[in-house]
């Protein structure tokens, strides 16, 4: 039996859980690919390739050369380069393409939110006056956080800031999610937080920091996404996999 081959671009928790789901599939060979941020990535249930393909043409020759029939983009949301790449691939190549891309947080009442479009304007929008800041955006653009030394960071990431921030007044915590509400609640108070730095990354495995914020009553400073690269797009692993069952379905794959 000829297998469907299936690339998922992954580094999310949804990415793995959608691996998973496709791993004991005897009609599907399925391969992981990972940016490679993460210095000890989650194990995961599929064949993993680490490393970048070279921007859109590298991407669209590893498709055509490894005869893919599915690519599937379960990156991050705020992973804009990739995703845009992906649905240039997939468009040069001809195979189809489906992007896995959680809801967005939206408010609520009692939050207290302000929208930015960026770090470092996020970092901007803390304001002149010194502030215990809660950085929660990971460690890639955190060295932004330098151009306004006056407040105090608290920055929590996977891996370690490297080099660490030049910051006189600035903490770092190594921790990879899924988070619970109290254990955001406790770690605001410790280092009496009073505004919260976050990336719109929606799901549920970094949302506590979110309700926390909205019960301590701390501004919370939002980076919004940037507008999705156009792709069939679904929101939960379930439609997912949904939607590569009829992708790969024998009907399909003979154009009937």
């Amino acid at each position: 039996m000829e297998k469907t081959r299936i690339l998922i671009l992954g580094g999310t928790s949804e990415a793995r859980k959608l691996a998973a789901g496709l791993a004991a599939r005897e009609d599907l060979d399925v391969l992981l690919s990972l940016a490679g941020r993460t210095q000890a990535p989650a194990n995961q249930p599929v064949p993993v390739r680490v490393g970048g393909f070279g921007g859109v043409e590298g991407l669209a020759s590893f498709l055509a050369e490894g005869g893919y029939d599915l690519l599937i983009d379960a990156t991050h949301p705020f992973a804009e380069r990739i995703s845009a790449n992906a649905a240039i691939a997939a468009e040069r190549t001809g195979i189809d393409a489906l992007a896995l891309v959680r809801p967005e947080w939206v408010p609520e009442p009692g939050d207290h939110w302000h929208i930015v479009a960026d770090i470092p304007a996020a970092i901007a929008a803390l304001g002149p006056a010194p502030r215990r800041a809660f950085l929660a955006t990971g460690r890639q653009g955190a060295h932004h956080a330098e151009i306004a030394p006056q407040h105090f960071y608290l920055v929590r990431s996977v891996d370690p800031v490297d080099p660490p921030l030049a910051l006189a007044d600035v903490e770092y915590v190594l921790e990879r999610g899924p988070f619970t509400l109290e254990g955001e609640i406790e770690l605001m108070r410790r280092y009496r937080i009073d505004a919260v730095v976050t990336k719109n990354s929606g799901g549920t495995a970094a949302y506590a920091k979110i309700e926390a914020a909205r019960l301590l009553g701390l501004k919370v400073v939002v980076i919004a996404r940037a507008p999705a690269a156009i792709m069939t797009s679904v929101e939960t692993v379930e439609a997912a996999l949904e939607a590569i069952d009829h992708l790969v379905s024998p009907a399909m794959k003979r154009g009937v």
